[in-house]
């Protein structure tokens, strides 16, 4: 089989958690984002949203390599709420992130320990309530061919875990691939090898993709 794919971990449909603590309620929120104008929208929506609750914390990771981190604990305790939010992504490697997670005070103080396991927990929930995708920098490849060579494209291409976003069929057979750019030539040169140079690969524009469902989505 084909290296395991290189690419941004980051988040394609917002999740949602709640978790209730000794009578506190804490609500948690994971979004996908590109940039701190975008997070600062996302927290005013969020705060107006609930605007009667005692702590709106978050943490956010952007950046190509997740160099931009930031978090907020928002009244609680010096590293009890941020902290633990800002842990939890870096922890599951995602970028382009923001993650709030909304308190409503249920008159029980829970300790310094308690609030950390309770805003870690309210994380954590809100990610397993998101879909998570892996975006990988690509070309799009198009591979016209004749229908005796198909299976063995097809075979490469599954060796290679690539997928086929598009098959035309009409004199020839064209496989639409998108496929990582650090691993183009690469694949090329192993279509061309397969079909005795018989294959006609077509350079495409450059995108970013990801799977979904084993489906292709471009973004």
């Amino acid at each position: 089989m084909g290296e395991k794919q290189q690419g941004i971990r980051t988040v394609y449909k917002t999740g949602t958690g709640e978790l209730v603590e000794r009578k506190s309620r804490f609500l948690s929120f994971l979004y996908g984002v590109e940039s701190e104008e975008e997070i600062n929208q996302l927290l005013e929506d969020v705060r107006k949203r609930y605007w009667d609750a005692r702590h709106v914390c978050y943490a956010y990771v952007l950046g190509e390599r997740g160099e931009q981190q930031r978090f907020s604990d928002d009244g609680e305790p010096s590293g009890t709420a941020g902290k633990p939010i800002l842990d939890v992504l870096t922890g599951a490697d995602l970028i382009g992130v923001l993650l709030v997670v909304v308190r409503y005070f249920g008159g029980v103080l829970l300790g310094t320990g308690g609030l950390v396991r309770a805003y870690s927990g309210a994380a954590r929930k809100a990610l397993e309530g998101a879909v998570v995708i892996t975006k990988l920098p690509a070309r799009k490849l198009d591979i016209v061919l004749d229908y005796t060579a198909l299976g063995k494209v097809q075979y490469l291409l599954n060796q290679e875990a690539l997928t086929v976003d598009e098959t035309e069929y009409s004199d020839n057979v064209t496989l639409k691939v998108p496929v990582p750019l650090d691993r183009y030539d690469e694949i090329k040169a192993k279509i061309s090898d397969a079909t005795s140079g018989t294959a006609k690969l077509l350079d495409g524009e450059e995108v970013h993709y990801a799977l979904v469902d084993k489906k292709i989505i471009y973004l």
